[in-house]
């Protein structure tokens, strides 16, 4: 099965990192428009991206401040059932980030524009992240 898989490394501590990929609050700045949930193992979270495209996922795999992961039970039909999640390693300079969406039936049209849009939108966690930045939901590809 192809995996998406994204590394690259954020200029702030673990625990803001985690707070960013986690929290409502953190993710409506940087990827939904809105989001619920906790990172609570079998805890359900709902990704809102416009009435076409309200989501949800379970929590999987959970370590405190470090990994999450989550399992999609509702999305488009190529999302389902995939899994994607992070792993976070501390570091000198900051905290090295491992993103990975797995579990694609097929490497197919869908895959190579979500793993674009992937690396977009994690380029916008960082800045996020590292300054604060939230680009408007509308603007977010």
């Amino acid at each position: 099965m192809p995996n998406i898989l994204h590394q690259f490394h954020i200029q702030s501590s673990l625990d803001k990192v985690f707070r960013a990929i986690t929290s409502p609050s953190g993710l409506n700045s940087w990827w939904t428009l809105e989001s619920d949930g906790s990172p609570e193992l079998n805890e359900t979270y709902r990704f809102f991206f416009g009435p076409e495209y309200d989501w949800r996922a379970v929590v999987t795999h959970v370590v405190p401040g470090q990994e999450i992961a989550w399992k999609v039970t509702q999305a488009m039909e190529d999302w389902m059932p995939t899994r994607f999640g992070f792993r976070l390693k501390q570091s000198e300079s900051g905290t090295t980030v491992n993103f990975f969406h797995t579990d694609w039936a097929e490497a197919n049209d869908h895959f190579s524009i979500t793993s674009f849009c992937w690396g977009q939108l994690l380029q916008g966690l960082k800045g996020y992240v590292e300054h604060g930045t939230i680009i408007p939901f509308e603007q977010r590809n």
